[in-house]
Parts: structure tokens; sequence; C-alpha cells
């Protein structure tokens, strides 16, 4: 009787574990796949737009991702450089390391840097030209105190309502600069334009926008004429086509960055809808439609 007392209270105590085991193999998952809590877009104070200063050099966010439990921010990788304005070229040009801190308005702590396309592609020995280039992309870490204060909504015109792969030209195309130079001028900020294509194998849009993209409005967000998260800001054209921009093909630098640069970033798409433009007309549409 002793005997048959131990083996169910045996019994009984490895179903319990089990069943506990069970539960937490069921929860677990849940908890770690649970959407992020963004602030309301009227509360938050950091989102696509704000300025970013690293070591003193301003840029501006692109859109928000989150990596598992981070939430990190985007912007040019360029922006982490430290050669002059003629230092492009991500697989030779210097730069600060990843955990260099990055001050982001609008948050309560520096954020780091945690994903450089500059950094990645020199320690890969990468060679390819038109990525050496044009993949100019980098990703900031905010601190966890901070995202509660996070809503990924591109200011003015909504959205990002998923990735875009490609341009074709004379597509709209909607971006919000927040340089320094503009002495905080929020009218100025948003801008829509067209896209004259891309090129460099697909790493690189070439957009027109009214006003143009102005030094510290690198890395800022590109939207095509869905909404759809296009690329990153990266230069200022001087020649051919002075006052045009070059944008980073968002979806191929994430890949990069998902694939070499030990990060698994995902794009946070807006709790608000892109709502379109307001006054330049879609020739696209209307040479299609006439």
């Amino acid at each position: 009787m002793v005997s048959t007392r131990r083996c169910s209270s045996s019994l009984a105590l490895l179903l319990t574990a089990a069943l506990l085991v069970a539960l937490g193999m069921v929860a677990t998952p849940a908890t770690a796949d649970a959407a992020p809590q963004w602030a309301s877009p009227e509360q938050a104070t950091v989102t696509p737009g704000v300025q970013m200063l690293t070591e003193g050099g301003q840029c501006t966010a692109n859109f928000v991702f989150t990596d598992g439990d981070a939430v990190l921010l985007g912007y040019a990788a360029h922006c982490a450089g430290t050669g002059g304005a003629t230092a492009t070229n991500g697989c030779d040009a210097p730069t600060h390391p990843t955990g260099t801190q990055v001050e982001v308005e609008g948050a309560s702590q520096p954020g780091t840097l945690v994903y450089s396309s500059w950094e990645t592609m020199q320690q890969r020995g990468e060679t390819d030209l038109d990525t050496c280039q044009l993949n100019d992309f980098a990703l900031v870490e905010l601190h966890p105190d901070d995202h509660d204060a996070v809503n990924p909504t591109l200011p003015f015109w909504g959205g990002p309502d998923g990735i875009a792969t490609s341009s074709q030209p004379l597509d709209k195309l909607y971006t919000y600069g927040n340089s320094s130079l503009r002495l905080g001028i929020e009218l100025l900020s948003p801008k829509e334009g067209y896209s004259l294509g891309q090129g460099g194998g697909g790493w690189s849009h070439v957009a027109y926008t009214v006003t143009p993209g102005i030094p510290g409005d690198s890395g800022s967000a590109v939207l095509d004429r869905d909404g759809r998260a296009l690329g990153s800001l990266s230069t200022l054209a001087i020649a051919p086509l002075a006052g045009s921009n070059g944008v980073t093909d968002l979806a191929l630098a994430l890949e990069y960055a998902n694939r070499h640069g030990g990060v698994d970033a995902e794009l946070a798409t807006g709790t608000q809808a892109f709502g379109g433009g307001l006054a330049l007309p879609d020739l696209t549409a209307a040479l299609t439609s006439g």
C-alpha cells in the first residue's frame, strides 16, 4: 500500500510537471510575438522624422523597426560616418562603430547604433560596386525606457503601409525631412515629388521633390505612391540632375542587414493609414488614363 501511494504521488508530480511545461511552451511564444504597444500619434514623442545626432552630426529618422523586444529607428549609415562629404563609398569610408550612442529627439535616453551597412560591408569585404556605393542604411536601438513614447506613423502623410519593391519614372513620392537648417519650421518638412526611376542594380532611386532634401534630411523616409516604404534619403545631387536626391532602396537594404548584419529587423507599419498627396498631380495615373 505504501509502495502504491508513492507511485501514485510520483505519477501525479510527473503529470503536474508535464502540464506546467506544456503550459509554459504555449505561453512563451504568445508573449514573445505580442505586438508592441505603441503610443498614440498625438502623444508619441519618438516617430519617423525626428532628428538624430551622432557625435554632433544631425540626420533624420526614416522608419520604426522591431527586432524581438527591441525597437529601432532607421537612418543613413553615412550619418555615423567620420570622413568628409566626398567619403560616400561605404566599403572604405571611415565610420563610427556599432555601440556608438546616438541622441534621438523626443527620447529620454540616447539610442545605440546596432547596425551600419558601412561597417558590415567593410567587415565582410564587400566588393560589389553598386552595393558599396548605394547601400546606405543604419539602425539605432532605442532605450527600453522610451518604448512607450514611440509611434511608427510618418507625420503628415501617415503610413508606412508595407514595403515597396520598385519605382517607375514619374511615380509619385512622398518624404518627410527634418533638417536643422529649416530652423524648426514644420511646414517645410513634408515634401512630395516624383521618381525618375531606379538604378544601381535596384539599390537606388532618383527623386525630385518640392522642396529637395538638404543636409540634415539624410536618412529621412521616402514613401511610394501607395504609401509603402520605398527607401531612405541618401544624397543630394549637384550634377547631372541638380537638386535631385538619391534614395537607398529599403527592401534591399533591410534584406542585407538581416542577412549579414546580425539583426532580424522588421518594418513597423503606421497606426494611421497613408493619406496621399495634396498638391502635385499623379502623372503616372494621368498618362495611363489619357
